[in-house]
């Protein structure tokens, strides 16, 4: 049923969106995505950081940033400091070096609680989907376009997908939760 593949792919997508969210969020190692939510002033416009500099992990606890040009390196260094991110971005004139310091008990209690509003989020996201979808299906059944019994048995449908979903969405959290607070 077309209903059920359209529901289906909106709670991917929202549970995606959620995974892309969760990689932003600091644990004790340096990680690319980190550095996804800087936006550097360049050319006029604020632009991803990504599209101005490209972003490594030679080590663990660093991150390394080349801009494709040298002229914004100044930006790019403000853009970093500036990003709310905690983090302390020093350049020699080349690269720029990000040292990721290690995380306090307090911080990672924070991050716990902003893992936990994310996923709320994708939650809300999931069963708006399937709100959506249920709508979809009494509308059709109500114009006669599918019998009582193919309503009902793509409302279950429909509700075994939301299940599935949230269930991937927790493990998720729960790894992710794992992750931040591994010392």
């Amino acid at each position: 049923m077309q209903t059920i593949e359209k529901v289906r792919q909106r709670m991917e997508e929202a549970l995606e969106a959620v995974r892309r969210e969760f990689g932003t969020v600091r644990t004790g190692k340096a990680t690319p995505a980190l550095l996804d939510t800087v936006r550097v002033d360049a050319y006029g416009a604020k632009m991803q950081l990504n599209q101005v500099a490209s972003v490594s992990t030679p080590e663990a606890a660093l991150l390394l940033v080349q801009p494709f040009d040298r002229s914004l390196i100044g930006e790019i260094e403000k853009a970093i400091q500036s990003a709310g991110l905690g983090l302390n971005p020093a350049n020699d004139g080349q690269v720029i070096r990000v040292p990721i310091p290690a995380l306090n008990e307090e911080r990672r209690k924070e991050y716990v609680k902003l893992l936990s509003k994310m996923a709320e989020e994708g939650r809300v996201s999931i069963r708006h989907a399937r709100r959506e979808g249920n709508e979809e299906v009494k509308s059709l059944q109500k114009d006669g376009e599918i019998s009582d019994d193919d309503a009902h048995r793509a409302t279950d449908e429909i509700q075994k997908l939301t299940d599935r979903h949230i269930s991937m969405l927790d493990e998720a959290l729960a790894a992710k939760e794992k992750e931040v607070m591994t010392v």
